[in-house]
């Protein structure tokens, strides 16, 4: 929401967690689940690199009949184009129409944008990600909610998540779904769980509990995006492998935001100075910069050695 100040709106609920050198200091409804939006993009990531690890996909090699690789489509460098310019993508959404089918969405993306050459620019794609989804599924042989529990939620410990299909999959989350939201309108999948899940899963990821030390470094190193976003924290902003960065030296966070319908989430990893805190934040509204600001103020709280002030200062 260019223009607004958003570290200080007071108007809108806030839902928080952290975890504060690997341990979870929750905020006030840590057990309650929120829609996680394009943080799922970061589990898609860690499952796809885990798959890298076993040898079972290969980062840097182009796909079968394509041009880009694994690493391209993570990193948004596939020229792969997005479904989000598509007026008739939001118009069946909200007509709460079920999603169109896979090739149906694909063929009306490819009638709308031409791709572009594979590695010379930056395109946000949730396309490229349901692209990352069926590698995954295919190489895997599960369907990708399995497939991420199995491959990510498991071997990290994280319980109170896991990915919706239905409708009725978001009526029990913290804001419900009075508008009969389809999570497969989300087409990669969209993850949900509590904001303390969120958190740890982030931390324990970026730890190096999950992907060998090569991988977790490929899913760290960042290509550089535009300049500083007014109303956001990002003065240097870059993506790495399924992670939005702060390019700064050294990095200062790392994670994602998303949103949808009924929220906005933001997810990030702060590795210094002094604790290191992995912090979410979840919001029913449409700014994002709202939740990013919110999750550096608790960082920078917690840092500071007020952990209890972080996470009530960060609740409305």
């Amino acid at each position: 929401m260019p223009g607004t100040d958003s570290a200080k709106r007071t108007d809108v609920e806030v839902v928080t967690a952290a975890v504060v050198d690997g341990t979870v200091a929750v905020g006030d409804v840590p057990d309650t689940p929120v829609p996680w939006w394009s943080f799922t993009k970061t589990v898609l990531a860690a499952a796809a690199l885990v798959l890298v690890d076993a040898g079972r996909l290969t980062l840097d090699a182009p796909l079968a009949g394509q041009r880009y690789t694994l690493r391209q489509l993570l990193q948004h460098r596939a020229g792969v184009p997005d479904y989000g310019a598509l007026a008739e993508y939001h118009d069946a959404v909200g007509r709460v129409e079920p999603p169109w089918p896979v090739a149906d969405l694909l063929a009306r993306v490819d009638s709308h944008a031409r791709g572009a050459e594979p590695g010379t620019s930056w395109t946000y794609s949730n396309v490229g990600y349901l692209l990352v989804r069926q590698l995954i599924e295919h190489a895997d042989g599960k369907e990708i909610g399995e497939a991420l529990t199995r491959l990510v939620l498991k071997p990290l410990g994280i319980a109170n998540a896991g990915l919706a299909r239905t409708p009725d999959d978001l009526i029990g989350t913290r804001w419900g779904n009075a508008r009969r939201y389809h999570p497969g309108w989300v087409y990669h999948g969209l993850m949900i769980g509590s904001p303390a899940a969120a958190a740890l899963l982030l931390d324990r990821l970026l730890r190096g509990d999950l992907l060998s030390p090569s991988s977790l470094r490929a899913m760290r190193e960042s290509f550089r995006l535009d300049e500083p976003i007014p109303g956001r924290p990002w003065q240097a902003p870059g993506y790495g492998l399924g992670l939005m960065i702060e390019t700064t030296t050294p990095p200062r966070f790392m994670g994602h935001t998303g949103g949808g319908p009924s929220s906005t989430a933001g997810v990030y990893h702060f590795a210094a100075p002094g604790a290191v805190v992995t912090a979410s934040a979840f919001s029913p509204c449409d700014d994002p910069g709202l939740v990013e600001h919110r999750v550096v103020d608790i960082a920078r709280t917690i840092a500071a050695g007020d952990d209890a002030c972080a996470l009530s200062g960060a609740q409305d």
